[in-house]
């Protein structure tokens, strides 16, 4: 049993942020109690907010201080942010992403400009519309002998020139892992021919789901097949915030196709020894027994 020590444990001290600190924040998928500890004490002492009112809630700017300076970065160009980011050396600064930021959050340009200016940033991660839509869904997008990879990746629109061209959504489907296609709603006929090109382990029957804006009040989630994918799309009624998964892990429960080794009574690890002839039970392994 572990130890019990009759209350409960304070939650560490946070990092004091310097004057002239740009964090970069990922604000969760939409809804506010998912924005992490971290991300919501940074917006709580930041001077100046540039966020997307596009994607993040305006819920979560509840969370900064009355007295903080907004900028919506849905009309901005790159070069508006970083104009803000100049003009105020000595301000601590939050750059609220959707999501994120490590996923499609277009920071790589602006942590170019920190580093090339001397300017201090941080990143904090927020929890991903993926992880909410899996959520949503009540799926694991990992299922032992069924699928142990995960997909990230998007169609390249009028952003083509920036998609790899190894990279293409049929080159993916080959490999059959759960694929998740972000930014795909408004080409679905699109998005479900490249889900069934040539060569692709996907077939019209595989399981897919197309969740619309996961954790916000008005989230959807509809369950249906690659051949159905297309068709789906349009019934949701929207083009911008969709996500799509694709996968036999997408499966309705039962989904134990196959358990996981880790908790297995015959399997042992650093943690635990394998259980007794004709018992369940677990028994800790001797080299996870502290020294005291």
């Amino acid at each position: 049993m572990l130890p019990r020590h009759g209350h409960r444990a304070a939650l560490p001290a946070l990092v004091t942020v310097a004057n002239g600190m740009i964090s970069f924040v990922g604000a969760g998928p939409g809804a506010v109690d998912l924005m992490t500890l971290r991300g919501a004490d940074r917006l709580e002492r930041a001077d100046v907010v540039i966020w997307a009112s596009s994607l993040v809630p305006a819920a979560i700017l509840g969370l900064s201080r009355g007295s903080a300076e907004l900028h919506d970065s849905a009309s901005m160009t790159l070069e508006d942010v970083l104009e803000v980011y100049s003009s105020r050396p000595g301000s601590r600064i939050v750059r609220l992403h959707s999501g994120d930021p490590s996923l499609y959050g277009a920071i790589a340009e602006q942590i170019d400009w920190c580093v090339e200016h001397g300017r201090d940033f941080e990143i904090i991660p927020g929890v991903t519309s993926l992880s909410a839509a899996a959520a949503a869904l009540g799926r694991e997008l990992t299922v032992p002998r069924i699928a142990q990879s995960v997909v990230v990746t998007r169609l390249p629109g009028r952003t083509r020139r920036s998609m790899p061209a190894r990279e293409s959504l049929a080159a993916f489907a080959a490999v059959g892992a759960t694929t998740a296609v972000f930014l795909a709603g408004a080409r679905p006929d699109e998005l479900q021919s490249e889900l069934l090109a040539a060569g692709s382990a996907f077939s019209e029957s595989t399981p897919a789901a197309v969740v619309v804006r996961a954790s916000w009040p008005d989230e959807q989630v509809h369950l249906t097949t690659v051949g159905e994918l297309a068709r789906t799309i349009r019934a949701s009624g929207e083009t911008r915030t969709v996500l799509v998964v694709v996968g036999e892990a997408v499966a309705p429960p039962p989904a134990s196709k196959g358990r996981s080794h880790l908790y297995s009574p015959s399997f042992s690890h650093t943690f635990r020894t394998r259980s007794r002839p004709g018992s369940t039970a677990g028994r800790p392994s001797r080299r996870a027994i502290p020294e005291r």
